[in-house]
This record gives C-alpha cells, sequence and structure tokens, in this order.
C-alpha cells in the first residue's frame, strides 16, 4: 500500500488529528496485562484504589429500576409497564428494586450497595451521543476533547496500562491529551469487510516524512494486531495458573453466556493477582427500550444484577478486593410517561449504583417528584459530577476540580474514613 493511499485510509477512519488520541492508544492483550503486576509493588499496589466505571448505554429506564412502588404516579404514567407492590424487592417504604434484581437487593440488605437518586446535569440534552459525551468528559457546558479519567492520566503522567477498558473499542473516558488508557479485547480482531490482517499490517508500517500524528496512529494498527495475537496467545494457554478462570465465560441464567460477567470476571483476577491498573472502564448496552420494554429490560437487568452481584462478592472474599469502588450509570433515564408502544422514550435524570465491599450503603440524594417535572422529564436532584468527584478523591485520591474542569465536587460520604 503506497504513502498516499495510506494517509487517505488514516484520514477517512477519523485516526488523525482529534481522532489519533483513542486510536493511538496502548493495546495490550490479557497475559501481557497480567504480566504487569510482576513488576508492580505489592505493598504499594495493595494499598491503591481501584474504581470500575460500568457503562449502560441507551439510556437505562430508572424508574423501573429502583421503582417508586409507592407511588400512584408511577402506576398512572405506564399503566402497561409498572410493577405492582408485591413484586418489587423493596428498599424501603417507597422505593424499591426490578424484581430481575435479588443479588443487588442482597448487597443492599448487606449495606454495601449505594444508590444515588435523580442523577443528572444543567440543561439536559436527549441525544444519546451529546449525553454520553456529557458525561464522559465530565463537562455540561460544550464539547471537549478528553474524558475526565484521561486527564487524570495526564495529571499523573500514568502509565497506559493504569486505565483499562475492556470494550471493543477505547471510550473517550479514558482519552487524555498526553495519556491514554489501554484498550484489552476479549474477542479477538474483528475487521471491517474489505479490511485484511495483511492490509492492516501495511498501514502499521512507518512512512517517510509523515507527521507525528499519523505516525501515532499508524502505529495504533500495528498495535491491534499485537493485542489480537496476545489474546489468542491467551485463549490457547487457558491452562495457565491464573488464566483458566479469566477465560471462562459466567452463564447468565438466561441460556447464554454475559460478556459483562466475563469482563468482571477478567477485573476480578487483574486485582487479585497485583495488576496496577487503578481504573477499568466495562459496558452492557442495549438499553434504548422504545417499544416493548418489559422483557428485553428485565433479561439486561438480570444480566447486570448476576455480573455485579457475582463480581462484588468475590472481591469481598480477599484483601485486594477491599478498596474496589464500582459506578454503574447511563447516559439518562427515560420519560416519566409510557409511550404507546409499550416503551419508553429518552428522558433525563436516573440512579447511579455505586458499591463495593468498603461502600458505605443507602440512598443518597433526593428521588425525583413524579408531580414537579420539567415538560414531562424528571428533574435533576443530584449532578452527577459529585459521584465522579467523590471517585476521585475517594478512590484515586486526586482533586476533583483539577479534573472536573474546576467543578468543586460535593464529595459524598460513599467511602468512610479508615
Amino acid at each position: 500500500m503506497d504513502a498516499l493511499t495510506r494517509r487517505k485510509f488514516l484520514l477517512a477512519s477519523g485516526v488523525v488529528g482529534g481522532g489519533a488520541i483513542v486510536a493511538g492508544a496502548a493495546g495490550l492483550g490479557i497475559a501481557e496485562l497480567l504480566d504487569t503486576a510482576a513488576k508492580a509493588p505489592k505493598e504499594e499496589t495493595a494499598k491503591t484504589g481501584k474504581l470500575v466505571i460500568v457503562t449502560l448505554y441507551g439510556g437505562n429506564d430508572g424508574l423501573n429500576t429502583v421503582i417508586p412502588y409507592g407511588d400512584q404516579r408511577y402506576y398512572a404514567a405506564r399503566p402497561e409497564l409498572a410493577y405492582q407492590p408485591e413484586k418489587v424487592l423493596r428498599l424501603d417504604g417507597a422505593l424499591g428494586l426490578n424484581p430481575m434484581m435479588p443479588g443487588l437487593k442482597r448487597l443492599w440488605d448487606e449495606k454495601r450497595l449505594a444508590i444515588a437518586l435523580g442523577v443528572g446535569y444543567p440543561k439536559p440534552d436527549r441525544s444519546h451521543f451529546r449525553s454520553m459525551d456529557i458525561w464522559q468528559s465530565a463537562s455540561p457546558s460544550g464539547p471537549v476533547e478528553t474524558g475526565w479519567v484521561g486527564r487524570w492520566l495526564d495529571g499523573t503522567n500514568a502509565a497506559p496500562e493504569a486505565a483499562v477498558s475492556f470494550e471493543s473499542v477505547l471510550p473517550p473516558l479514558l482519552a487524555g491529551e498526553t495519556r491514554t488508557g489501554a484498550c484489552v479485547s476479549t474477542g479477538g480482531l474483528r475487521l471491517p469487510d474489505g479490511l485484511t490482517t495483511d492490509m492492516l499490517a501495511q498501514l502499521g508500517r512507518s512512512q517517510p516524512e509523515e507527521s507525528p500524528a499519523q505516525a501515532r496512529a499508524a502505529a495504533a494498527y500495528a498495535d491491534l494486531i499485537k493485542v489480537d495475537q496476545l489474546v489468542k496467545h491467551a485463549e490457547q494457554t487457558a491452562s495457565t495458573p491464573g488464566l483458566e478462570d479469566v477465560m471462562e465465560l459466567p452463564a447468565t441464567g438466561t441460556g447464554g453466556s454475559s460478556t459483562l460477567a466475563a469482563e468482571l470476571s477478567l477485573i476480578a483476577k487483574c486485582i487479585e493477582v497485583g495488576v496496577p491498573t487503578q481504573v477499568y472502564s466495562v459496558s452492557l448496552g442495549g438499553f434504548d427500550t422504545h417499544a416493548e420494554e418489559r422483557a428485553g429490560h428485565e433479561r439486561l437487568l438480570r444480566q447486570l444484577d448476576q455480573a455485579l452481584s457475582g463480581f462484588a462478592t468475590r472481591m469481598a472474599r480477599t484483601e485486594a478486593g477491599q478498596r474496589v469502588m464500582v459506578v454503574v450509570y447511563s447516559e439518562f433515564g427515560r420519560r416519566v410517561r409510557a409511550n404507546a408502544s409499550d416503551g419508553t422514550d429518552h428522558g433525563t435524570a436516573g440512579p447511579v449504583f455505586v458499591l463495593g465491599p468498603s461502600v458505605a450503603g443507602g440512598f443518597y440524594g433526593e428521588q425525583p417528584s413524579l408531580s414537579d417535572l420539567d415538560d414531562g422529564d424528571l428533574k435533576a436532584t443530584m449532578d452527577f459530577r459529585d459521584i465522579f468527584g467523590t471517585a476521585l478523591a475517594a478512590v484515586l485520591d486526586a482533586e476533583p476540580a483539577r479534573y472536573l474542569h474546576g467543578y468543586e465536587a460535593e464529595i459524598l460520604p460513599l467511602i468512610p474514613p479508615s
């Protein structure tokens, strides 16, 4: 492939210029990531907080996740979708969990699950892309090119393995100006139609007189091949001590496998063996429930419940897992009133789950009113940056305002002083 064609491909694929930051992310394989544990100081790693960020893509229906079963306005607004009080897993006299979430109910009873109520941001945007960009950049006022974790990587001059994503592409959350997190694929390399591994290898070769941005983007293609080889090697050597439970995909209880559960199992192994990563990012999609919501939403919540409760139980058994905080969020909630297709449309505020062995469980903030609405939507009662600011301060030992564009976060007592 000649240099001109190569440059056109780089430009067309969006990896030159602003996109080069994400495309130039470090590539790590499973085995390589686990190997970083051998190089990390054991005592220091054991005392380091771990933050696991779970993104629910599509806009989770918060009202059918944390259910206001004590409010008749909930039943009036969505008569076909509402859960009757006897079905709800009650948390107190007004709110309860979806019946598909017994694992999280157990964590609640053990005071290891915190639920932040009515979380959102000023002037909500109902676009999936813009709203997710706001959450991941922590910048409601306008678009920025970095994520709040990426800025933390910049500020601490961190190694790529300090923040790791187990998603198919690196989320903007982990992209900084000078540093990015690492992207670890658990499913191998999947190329677009018409692109072969040989072509990818050619794209990864250096070219004379190319700009630093183009060179960095090209190196990312070479990294993709390296990652794919390392993942395949890890899969073939699943009998290696420490890898067998990573490669096994836990069952969801619905006849399939849960990618989220597998990714959290991998994170658990990384934490247990002392990998120095401090921030992990995983995700679960499918929450854009515009029609026939009940069955699909229940399936997703069951999958989420089993993955999170299993991970939390595993972390509670080990010393390394005691400093783990899991934050679960979605880009927005859904409209209060159901639509004509037995689904819900894009809304605004919703609940955020925070869990872990050292998390102080309970409700945080105030449940939004179902009578005082903003054009049919819930009014946010908590700014999402208060949660991320708390994670920065309590888990990453960082100054929140430095990485939240000057926002002075209210630090929530999610992690009691030790």
